[in-house]
């Protein structure tokens, strides 16, 4: 039951992580193209691998369960990125979700490989 409520606590704070940078983003940036969305999910999968870098190496469930399913899984959305994109593309405005599907893809694959990496590099090798 603990990390059931370390889940829900993480997924609150990420939820809310979330509405807000994503509002912001657009606000500054406007909402022709989801950038909200985007900076969400690449500093989430940013995150997600300097988090499960640390989880690894020191084998801490309970921060998997509050950090990474609660709270990152809560702060990035795939389900945004794949409503967007079908706006975008029922619109005819195929460049733009097919950017929107390569950039998110191919960014946060590389951002949660950064993270990892640069993780391993603060915290220092695998033991």
């Amino acid at each position: 039951m603990y990390h059931l409520f370390l889940v829900c606590v993480g997924a609150a704070l990420g939820g809310m992580a979330r509405f807000h940078l994503s509002g912001f983003i657009g606000r500054r940036f406007g909402e022709t193209f989801p950038w909200g969305t985007m900076v969400v999910n690449v500093t989430g999968a940013f995150a997600i691998g300097v988090v499960a870098d640390a989880v690894m190496r020191y084998d801490m469930p309970v921060v998997w369960a509050f950090v990474i399913t609660g709270g990152l899984g809560s702060y990035t959305t795939v389900s945004s990125l794949s409503l967007q994109t079908l706006a975008l593309a029922r619109e005819g405005d195929w460049l733009r979700a097919g950017g929107n599907v390569l950039l998110s893809v191919g960014l946060t694959f590389a951002a949660a490989a950064l993270g990892l990496a640069l993780a391993g590099l603060w915290i220092g090798e695998r033991p």
